[in-house]
């Protein structure tokens, strides 16, 4: 194997022996096999590892097995602890996500150039093996990523390599097995809640059971869809060079030409989400084309706006971004670094405790979409506990809210009806009773430093 693993790095120019090497190392099977590998292959490296101390006594076990491996392989090892579950709560995302996000700064940070400085590394390597690649195309297949997702892993993303993707897990334990190499477990890696171990454990079997070459068929899928998005990336950017106008910060884009354009709706999407927009936006989009002047469609930091006979790409002002949340669970990023996480909760209405920041709605009086926007003149809304509606400029007044603040006041939207006015008052039209069973919870928050 490590004859192999050899061919694949030169195939693939991932790195040479003259490189600075450093190991994203886990201590379990996978990284295992990649450290003896490079060692048996005459690579000299160093190890890095990350504990997130979310399984307690067994992430400690995990780091002084990483300690006494980098010893048994003569690797100099960086450690570095982190709380994941409390970045995630900062961040407004998943444990999972923030794990992710922490360590791959780290190794941003490990491998920052200072001067040419011959002891920072310049490759960091995981041990991502085929199985995994294969996990990834499918997941990405049905979270709908596009043509991209679709390549799976590729061996090299700037200085991150994967060499072990040209190996099969089976390969790998087989590795393991002969060379009597000892690892350590992951007891999460058991868990179906997770959206890998879910396909698995549970989805990839049951395809095996129709076509058994499955895991093999979609290897070699990956490997043509990346030479499919090569194609896929050279004509959109030929497509983009003939139908766009830069015109100071603003995009400027033919209506006429554009319609004309092959793969409209695929172009206009590649077109518009640099800009902050989402697949789902793509058809609004699309409709601005036969609209009147004026009509425009808005992401958190851009409009596209049908002017005559142009679509115009412009930045939003902080003032009057209007953003658009479609359905359903999630976190919405807002100008300024703040966010707002949509959740829906089942039969939970007691447990809840209000807060400023949280506005607490009955969920079937709900209606997506929802838009959150800075308030206008003449907006009201019927405050909690009052019968009568209340022109938003007085409540602020009536809260002695400075203009600063009332400035910087946004509300949500539905159907012309504000059902919040965040960081204030919800409208009492929507909130929860006794008799609700559905809460719809949202929650604004500004990032550490916003």
């Amino acid at each position: 194997m490590h004859k192999r693993l050899i061919n694949y790095v030169h195939q693939h120019q991932l790195f040479n022996r003259g490189n600075r090497l450093l190991l994203a190392i886990s201590g379990g099977l996978d990284s295992v096999v990649l450290a003896d590998l490079l060692h048996q292959s005459g690579f000299v490296f160093g190890m890095a590892h990350v504990n997130f101390g979310l399984r307690g006594a067994e992430s400690n076990r995990d780091e002084m097995f990483v300690r006494q491996l980098a010893t048994q392989y003569g690797a100099t090892l960086s450690v570095a602890h982190f709380d994941a579950k409390q970045f995630a709560a900062t961040e407004g995302c998943s444990v999972q996500v923030a794990a992710r996000k922490l360590r791959y700064d780290w190794f941003d940070r490990l491998t920052s150039s200072n001067g040419g400085n011959e002891t920072i590394p310049t490759h960091i390597l995981t041990a991502h093996h085929a199985d995994d690649n294969t996990e990834t195309l499918l997941m990405n297949f049905f979270k709908g990523t596009g043509i991209s997702g679709l390549r799976g892993i590729l061996p090299r993303q700037g200085k991150l390599v994967r060499p072990m993707l040209c190996f099969t897990r089976e390969e790998i334990m087989q590795y393991a097995t002969e060379k009597k190499l000892a690892w350590v477990e992951d007891s999460s890696n058991e868990s179906d809640a997770y959206t890998r171990n879910y396909f698995r454990h549970q989805v990839i079997p049951l395809v095996e059971a129709q076509f058994p070459a499955v895991m093999q068929n979609l290897q070699d899928n990956a490997l043509r869809f990346r030479d499919i998005e090569l194609l896929y990336r050279r004509q959109v950017a030929l497509a983009k060079k003939q139908l766009l106008e830069q015109k100071g910060n603003e995009v400027h884009i033919p209506v006429l030409k554009l319609q004309k354009t092959v793969g409209l709706r695929t172009i206009l999407y590649e077109i518009i989400t640099e800009y902050g927009f989402t697949a789902l936006q793509t058809d609004e989009v699309l409709a601005l084309l036969n609209s009147e002047t004026g009509k425009y469609v808005a992401s958190a930091t851009h409009r596209v706006i049908k002017h005559r006979y142009w679509l115009i790409i412009a930045p939003q002002r902080v003032d009057d971004a209007t953003i658009f949340i479609a359905e359903g669970e999630g976190t919405v990023a807002l100008p300024g670094g703040e966010y707002l996480r949509v959740e829906l909760l089942e039969n939970q209405t007691r447990e809840i405790v209000p807060a400023p920041e949280v506005a607490l709605l009955d969920a079937d009086l709900v209606q997506f979409p929802l838009l959150i926007r800075g308030w206008k003149s003449g907006d009201y809304l019927y405050p909690l506990g009052m019968r009568k509606k209340k022109k938003v400029s007085r409540l602020l007044s009536d809260l002695k809210r400075s203009m600063v603040q009332k400035e910087h006041t946004r509300v949500v939207e539905m159907n012309r009806k504000l059902l919040w006015v965040i960081n204030e008052r919800i409208d009492d039209r929507f909130k929860i009773t006794p008799a609700t069973t559905r809460v719809l919870r949202l929650t604004y928050a500004k990032k550490k430093g916003g």
